[in-house]
C-alpha cells in the first residue's frame, strides 16, 4: 500500500489534503484555488517533471529542469477529461548544446518520462475505483 492520503473541510470552505509524511496541499472550487481537476493535470505535470530530472540535470546541470504544462479536454456531459494533452519545455538556451545533443536530450526525456511516470501510467488505462462510505454516528 502506498503513502496514507486524506482531506479535510475547513471552517472557511476550503478543503486541505494531507499526508501521513507531513505534506500538505489547499484545494476547492473557489476563483483562486485548484479543483480536483486541476490536480489531476498537476500531479500529471509533476510526475512527468520528476520522472525528467535525472536527464536534464544530466546535461544542464544541477537544478535545472523542464517546464511542463498539461491542458486536458473536458467532457461536461460525462463530467470527464477526455484526453490530456503535455508539453515538455526543456530551456536549454544556457547550454549552447548541440542540435544533435538537443536531440539526445530529448529522446531521453521522453524515455525518462515513459518510463517513470506513474501518473501517465494509470491514466493510459482504465483504473477502478473503490468508493465506501461510513456515517458514524
Amino acid at each position: 500500500m502506498g503513502k496514507r492520503l486524506w482531506v479535510e473541510r475547513d471552517e472557511n470552505g476550503t478543503w486541505n489534503a494531507y499526508g501521513d509524511n507531513g505534506a500538505h496541499i489547499t484545494f476547492g472550487k473557489g476563483e483562486d484555488q485548484f479543483n480536483p481537476g486541476d490536480l489531476m493535470k498537476i500531479a500529471l505535470a509533476a510526475c512527468g517533471a520528476l520522472s525528467s530530472q535525472f536527464a536534464v540535470e544530466s546535461a544542464l546541470g544541477k537544478g535545472k529542469g523542464a517546464k511542463i504544462v498539461v491542458d486536458g479536454t473536458y467532457d461536461a456531459d460525462d463530467d470527464a477529461y477526455l484526453s490530456f494533452d503535455e508539453q515538455v519545455d526543456v530551456d536549454a538556451t544556457s547550454a549552447r548544446l548541440a542540435q544533435d545533443d538537443a536531440d539526445k536530450l530529448e529522446e531521453r526525456v521522453r524515455r525518462h518520462i515513459a518510463k517513470s511516470c506513474t501518473v501517465a501510467h494509470t491514466y493510459q488505462r482504465e483504473t477502478p475505483v473503490r468508493i465506501s462510505v461510513k456515517v458514524r454516528h
